[in-house]
């Protein structure tokens, strides 16, 4: 069975959930985006927000537009490089941030797509996402750049953790060891390992 085919039943299953409070209020299952045969990565993001919830699709709104501009400038490509997921597959009410709980009822989908996938790497982009495999309250300024290691339901992962777009869009500073720097500094050290 190929991975988009496994995925694609998981994705049945995530359509019809009610585990939570958050699959009564949605519009759409965010489920994912890009190509689970070629992607050598996993970006994990935080939560769909407005835009995702509408169209069912992660990273589409403002901060999606910017986190594109950033992956092409690193030379990354979205559709190939990337399959793009979210710790939890429905917007919390009001973009706020998912709940312990609500990451909890939603991680058995998380796992099956990081292990049908099984990529090179994992991406944690924002803090939400890094604190689902983290359980340490680590900021993100402190360990971005650096090559990590975890585990996900007991096979190891390499893993980095990135800037959310949406903290790019509040800072918009080009100057050197400025966020927006720094973000392409890490994108580009991910597509190097990417293409290796």
């Amino acid at each position: 069975m190929t991975k988009q085919t496994q995925l694609e039943e998981l994705k049945k299953t995530c359509l019809d959930c009610k585990n939570c409070e958050l699959g009564l209020t949605r519009n759409n299952v965010v489920f994912s985006d890009g190509n689970p045969e070629t992607a050598k990565a996993i970006l994990i993001g935080e939560a769909p927000g407005e835009n995702e919830d509408l169209t069912g699709t992660p990273f589409v709104g403002r901060a999606g537009k910017l986190l594109n501009e950033f992956l092409e400038k690193a030379g990354i490509n979205r559709e190939k490089d990337l399959y793009i997921i979210n710790t939890v597959k429905c917007r919390p009410p009001k973009n706020r941030v998912p709940t312990d709980e609500e990451k909890n009822k939603c991680a058995n989908y998380l796992y099956k797509q990081i292990k049908i996938v099984n990529p090179k790497i994992l991406i944690f982009c924002g803090a939400t996402a890094l604190q689902s495999f983290y359980k340490d309250k680590i900021q993100i300024s402190k360990i971005r750049g650096r090559w990590l290691e975890v585990d996900v339901d007991g096979d190891k992962y390499k893993s980095i953790a990135i800037f959310h777009p949406s903290y790019l869009l509040r800072n918009h500073s080009l100057e050197k060891g400025k966020p927006r720097t720094l973000m392409l500094e890490d994108l580009e050290l991910i597509s190097k390992e990417i293409n290796s």
